[in-house]
């Protein structure tokens, strides 16, 4: 099936029993065992079925089943939030002494992660100097045990060279986690350009209409853990948190994704709600036709800034000139989401009055909605970052992102323009 169909379908058929073509929300804590050995049988994962909704859950099993498909993975985990999703996927293969490398731009929640709550478990996390893969391998040493990037950055809107990133980790032994929460499948499949592991924020495009929380892990399936047992020996031999496991020789190719669930979610109980699966399901089905949208909007949005003689600058892949154009064209065939920045000739004082002024657009911190989003990041989602930060991480004091929705055009435009107006 084509990926607009899978979309719809996968991960569930007709229900036998009653027939429901719509998914089933199994609004249930516990599963019965059919005995005593059924159940150590299940705690021992030797047999397929379900013990309790914190590690498992059928309605989350068909949300996982769907975006691990549209991704081109094995696996997937949903969990309650993308922060989540990104917290487990480092501390999946990360221990204390252990490090991690990753680019600058990163999404404000993530930086702060990276930034002060994995080191205080031990997990030092190195920053490049930019999103280069050059930039990225002079960190990589012993301990490193991932390199971590957004696809496309959140707020920055940089394009990274997934391609040639995933080489060069690769060329370390090192597994590649990428963030694919502004492009979604339906514009960029890292796993195809060599990501091992693809984290999700559901919230934002996924769910699309900014009412679930949601995030999910996919596995590629890819990556040898075996050829890798030095580096990564929590794959390879007995999991002391579950019965003496070895995923790889358990798992397979799904390991990585089993180990998340069967240790991270199970001790530590981010779990996705099945109601919550279930929404995001019903905006996964309208993805495809609502990035078309999301892209056109963009695209004209971009372009009228650019023309505007207030602007000072405009950043967005899809515009000809733009820095990161070319990475456009190869990754997201010209059509870098809906997530772009500009910024104001009168610096953070205008940036501020045009977000005041905003009508129709929404002030808020979300990305990804049907609605037209805007943000002020240095006042808002990188507030917590000094300044030297800020632009450290792609922020400066002016710059306004706007995650442009699904709206008609004209009135997008036009509250745009009256903003503008009011901040000159």
């Amino acid at each position: 099936m084509r990926d607009e169909t899978l979309a719809i379908h996968a991960g569930y058929t007709t229900d036998p029993t009653t027939k429901s073509v719509a998914t089933p929300i199994y609004q249930t804590v516990a599963y019965e065992f059919d005995s005593a050995q059924h159940g150590a049988d299940l705690f021992n994962l030797a047999v397929p079925g379900n013990i309790y909704s914190r590690i498992m859950n059928p309605t989350n099993g068909m949300l996982e089943e769907r975006v691990a498909q549209l991704e081109g993975g094995v696996a997937a985990l949903a969990l309650s939030a993308g922060s989540a999703a990104i917290h487990y996927a480092i501390v999946n293969i990360a221990r204390q002494g252990d490090n991690i490398v990753t680019v600058p731009q990163l999404y404000g929640g993530t930086y702060t992660l990276f930034a002060h709550m994995l080191p205080d478990l031990g997990i030092e996390v190195r920053f490049a100097e930019d999103d280069s893969p050059e930039s990225l391998e002079k960190l990589i040493d012993g301990n490193t045990k991932a390199v971590f990037c957004e696809s496309i950055g959140n707020p920055a809107g940089n394009i990274v060279d997934l391609e040639a990133i995933a080489t060069m980790a690769h060329k370390h032994g090192v597994i590649l986690i990428v963030d694919n929460t502004v492009a979604t499948p339906a514009l960029l499949k890292p796993i195809q350009f060599g990501a091992d592991v693809v984290v999700h924020s559901l919230t934002k495009y996924m769910g699309g209409h900014g009412t679930t929380l949601g995030g999910i892990v996919v596995d590629a399936g890819t990556f040898d853990w075996k050829a890798n047992a030095e580096r990564y020996p929590m794959f390879t031999t007995p999991e002391p948190a579950y019965h003496g496991v070895v995923y790889a020789e358990a798992f397979g190719a799904a390991a990585y994704v089993a180990r998340v669930r069967t240790v991270a979610l199970r001790n530590t109980g981010a779990a996705l709600s099945p109601m919550n699966a279930f929404l995001l399901m019903q905006g996964i089905e309208t993805l495809y036709l609502r990035m078309e949208r999301h892209c056109v909007n963009a695209q004209a949005v971009a372009e009228h800034l650019q023309q505007h003689p207030l602007v000072a600058w405009v950043s967005y892949g899809g515009l000809p000139k733009d820095r990161y154009h070319e990475l456009a064209k190869r990754y997201t065939n010209g059509r870098p989401s809906s997530l772009l920045t500009f910024g104001l000739k009168g610096g953070f004082d205008a940036g501020v009055k045009f977000y005041d002024a905003l009508e129709l657009i929404k002030r808020l911190v979300n990305i990804g909605d049907a609605k037209t989003l805007a943000c002020h990041p240095a006042s808002t989602t990188h507030r917590q970052l000094s300044e030297e930060e800020q632009v450290a991480v792609g922020v400066r004091p002016e710059m306004i992102r706007i995650c442009v929705g699904i709206e008609h055009i004209d009135d997008i435009l036009a509250d745009i323009d009256q903003a503008l107006e009011k901040s000159a």
